[in-house]
């Protein structure tokens, strides 16, 4: 959107106009807090007990006094591709 005003020499609303988009939804800022102290604390327990997976890990980090939602953390575990891996696979064979 920026680069369609500046390119075009356009003001906010007529580019908003012109590619179909809620000016609303331009302004809008996230409010969402920064979780890097969280993500890196989660890599870092992640890293030591391996086979904690995200049932485990919230347990581990609540310990620690980083409570959250269960919601949120599956997200940031999810973003932070911390899956266990499944030794099922690359065990099985004859």
């Amino acid at each position: 959107m920026a680069h369609a005003m500046q390119a075009h020499d356009v003001s906010e609303r007529r580019a908003c106009s012109i590619l179909t988009i809620d000016r609303s939804s331009v302004r809008c800022r996230s409010t969402r807090p920064d979780d890097a102290a969280v993500r890196e604390r989660m890599r870092a327990v992640a890293a030591v007990r391996r086979r904690f997976g995200y049932r485990r890990l919230p347990i581990m980090l609540a310990r620690e006094g980083l409570v959250m939602n269960h919601k949120k953390f599956r997200r940031l575990y999810r973003e932070e591709r911390l899956q266990v891996k499944h030794a099922g696979a690359a065990a099985s064979g004859p």
